[in-house]
């Protein structure tokens, strides 16, 4: 076989495994789509009417307003179930065992990384629906702007996740990979995901704008919402594109380390 239809082959076996895994230990995947669903009923529900009010709007408006941030906050909650599924795989012996085989090094952690990029897509779904069925609406997006705004869901899933990878390499257990991965859900809380920015404290400002979510969002925002983006879609791709890089060489540098 040639080198791209091993590697093919065996990334498949490792996407198969790692699917199957979270096929039969649903719950950390459960749990962690709780997060943003539970965040988003407590909004708009609880907090919803008070909210709306300083937009100038209605709770519907802000339902609107809502959804694309928690899409993008979904995807980080999911990746830290990833950056915990590697670290189980590094202190168990699985890793060190796969290294024993005639396998394609690289698709043990190609397969984890398509596989948690599936499992994201699969929570954005689950939660855009949530959104849809409580009142969220895009009825000016054109089937470009939806296209769009589904490639930046996915590029922005593969960035995170390769950091999440990055993550769960380094830590010694399961415990720390999973508090190491805790900005993934962080950041997102200190965004333009609840309040825009221009309401938001003047220290705080470059804080919020100046960090992955925020420009992610509006851009998200714009495609499904008909708002303006402006340079927000330029430094989403940017940051995209610099997280998936960086995550990629983070992991391959230390996939290569030989085993202690």
């Amino acid at each position: 076989m040639s080198t791209l239809s091993l590697a093919a082959r065996d990334t498949t076996t490792m996407l198969r495994r790692n699917l199957l895994h979270a096929r039969r230990y649903p719950s950390l995947t459960l749990n962690l789509l709780l997060t943003p669903v539970m965040l988003l009923l407590l909004f708009v529900y609880i907090f919803g009417d008070t909210m709306s009010a300083g937009l100038g709007g209605d709770r519907s408006d802000y339902i609107a307003y809502l959804v694309p941030g928690l899409l993008l906050m979904t995807i980080g909650s999911t990746t830290i179930g990833t950056a915990v599924s590697v670290s189980n795989d590094m202190t168990e012996g699985i890793i060190t065992r796969l290294r024993t085989m005639a396998i394609h090094r690289g698709s043990v952690i190609t397969g984890h990384v398509i596989g948690s990029v599936l499992q994201s897509v699969i929570s954005v779904v689950l939660v855009g629906a949530v959104g849809v069925a409580i009142g969220f609406r895009s009825t000016d997006a054109t089937a470009l702007e939806w296209l769009a705004a589904f490639g930046l869901l996915v590029l922005f899933a593969l960035a995170l996740t390769w950091i999440a990878v990055g993550m769960g390499m380094v830590s010694p257990n399961a415990e720390a990979a999973s508090n190491n991965a805790l900005p993934l859900i962080f950041l997102p809380l200190i965004s333009s995901t609840f309040v825009p920015i221009d309401a938001m404290p003047g220290w705080f400002r470059p804080i919020a704008e100046y960090q992955p979510f925020t420009p992610a969002i509006e851009t998200l925002r714009g495609l499904l919402l008909g708002t303006e983006i402006g340079h927000n879609g330029w430094l989403a791709l940017a940051w995209c594109l610099a997280l998936a890089a960086l995550g990629h060489l983070w992991t391959k540098k230390v996939f290569q380390r030989d085993p202690e």
